[in-house]
């Protein structure tokens, strides 16, 4: 009797040892598409397994806007927000207030992520954030209208896209006045960056800076990309597109009313939902070049632990769950999250869920990277700068050519005696 007692003595203060050692850590998520749900869910799965709670923090689903709350939040050495979900373009400009996971994680999973990744993740020696899913912008076509209309392939080139999207624009306007021929991300904020770079890239025009350091956007490629974007505003992109970030854009394609979409993979598994009237009826590919080849800006998020984190220990591990490959699948299976991990697509599962993954796997190895190293802490403002130049163009307020050439005198004043 006095054996049982004491078991159930023991068990009791084990219990209680447990549950006092026991944390809360607070998790920035994303809102876009499915993204809060799957990080609920993943970080249920690692309280579940730790004995540990999670708060989840709902961020602002424009990168801009959240990136001003962040810097606010890391401003005040608050320690309200443990594990910052971070843009692949914010470590140069936030590394000083993130825990340098170098020491805290093994180099041989660190290895495990694609390794241009790892690189832009890390500042001066230091790893600011493990790679969550990455990313890169696609094509969406709906195969129904393209066969329809005569076509038997994706366009390769705008030119080609622009003489698609009119047709069956034209035609579909017939029986749907709202179909339009070619939603993007138009509004005046970072998705707009990613947008134009593509387009500029595509055209030859340079990547706004390169990578020494040196101011390159006022040429004429650059300026062409530009005017040709501004001329599928109000011909086969609504008026509106200039308001449009990438859940407006996804919205109006899997409604049915657009022939082609540019976004990120995420749209994928939203547009073979149930709930979805292009469900088995989307393309994926390439975007179209404008004469030097495809051109996918590169983006993806990260996991970082705050240096005043009080819970540092298990934010850590936190972060290596989530971002590890068993989290990494369900994500790319369930909702089509690009892994950062090479293995994964090789993964059947993966590849069944996301038959394109496979074949494009080299849009998301060899992705187009902004100009975030070389502009360093002064990213945001030129990001802003080229963002609002673009805008200008597709509104009709100037010219490419003319956006270009200010854009480099507004550029130049930014640098100021070096990024």
């Amino acid at each position: 009797m006095k054996k049982a007692i004491a078991l159930v003595s023991l068990t009791a203060a084990i219990a209680a040892s447990s549950q006092a050692g026991a944390v809360q850590v607070t998790l920035a998520c994303g809102t876009v598409g499915q993204e809060l749900q799957l990080c609920k869910e993943g970080a249920a799965r690692w309280a579940k397994k730790t004995g540990n709670t999670v708060k989840v923090f709902e961020s602002p689903n424009l990168t801009n806007d959240r990136l001003g709350l962040y810097q606010q939040q890391l401003a005040a050495k608050s320690d309200a927000i443990d594990v910052y979900q971070l843009d692949i373009i914010w470590p140069g400009l936030l590394s000083q207030h993130f825990v340098d996971l170098k020491s805290k994680v093994p180099a041989t999973e660190v290895n495990e992520h694609f390794k241009g990744i790892i690189a832009a993740n890390t500042v001066d020696g230091k790893l600011v954030s493990l790679p969550w899913f990455t990313d890169a912008g696609l094509l969406y076509y709906r195969t129904d209208l393209m066969k329809k209309y005569g076509y038997s392939g994706a366009p390769k080139t705008w030119a080609e896209l622009a003489t698609m999207a009119k047709k069956i624009q034209d035609g579909e306007k017939k029986t749907n006045s709202t179909f339009t021929g070619f939603v993007f991300q138009g509004k005046n904020y970072e998705g707009l960056t990613c947008d134009a770079l593509e387009w500029l890239v595509s055209f030859g025009g340079g990547t706004i800076v390169d990578d020494s350091g040196k101011i390159t956007v006022n040429n004429a490629n650059a300026a062409k990309a530009l005017d040709t974007a501004a001329s599928w505003v109000k011909n086969i992109s609504p008026a509106g597109v200039t308001t449009y970030g990438e859940e407006e854009a996804r919205g109006i394609f899997q409604s049915g009313n657009a022939a082609f979409m540019r976004n990120w993979p995420y749209a994928w598994a939203l547009g073979q939902s149930d709930d979805s009237k292009v469900k088995g009826k989307i393309g994926v590919a390439p975007l179209p070049s404008g004469g030097n080849g495809n051109a996918a800006t590169l983006g993806g998020w990260n996991l970082g632990v705050s240096m005043y984190s009080k819970n540092q220990a298990a934010a850590i591990d936190l972060v290596r769950y989530l971002t590890g490959a068993e989290e990494q699948k369900i994500r790319a299976v369930e909702a089509a999250y690009n892994p950062t991990r090479p293995a994964l697509y090789k993964d059947q599962a993966v590849l069944k869920a996301n038959p394109f993954f496979g074949s494009l796997l080299d849009v998301f190895t060899s992705a187009v990277a902004r100009p975030s190293g070389p502009t360093k802490l002064k990213y945001n403002q030129v990001s802003q700068a080229f963002a609002g130049s673009v805008s200008d163009v597709l509104a009709g307020k100037t010219k490419g050519a003319a956006a270009v050439k200010k854009l480099e005198t507004d550029l130049a004043r930014i640098k100021g005696r070096g990024w």
